[in-house]
């Protein structure tokens, strides 16, 4: 499986509860932290839905 890195880009102050919830399933704890995960298709489907408020790199 391949590797990406996720990081936390906009606050998520004022987002829905979902959405923050969401970030923490992620193991994203604050704003510019980042977190290496395998690109599986449950992982990929929690970033589609936080996808403006994060960045996504392959590794």
């Amino acid at each position: 499986m391949a590797k990406i890195r996720i990081t936390q880009v906009k606050s998520r102050n004022g987002k829905p509860e979902r959405q923050k919830r969401t970030l923490d399933a992620l193991g994203i704890r604050k704003l510019n932290h980042s977190v290496e995960k395998e690109a599986t298709p449950q992982i990929l489907g929690m970033v589609a839905r936080v996808s403006h408020l994060v960045k996504v790199e392959n590794i």
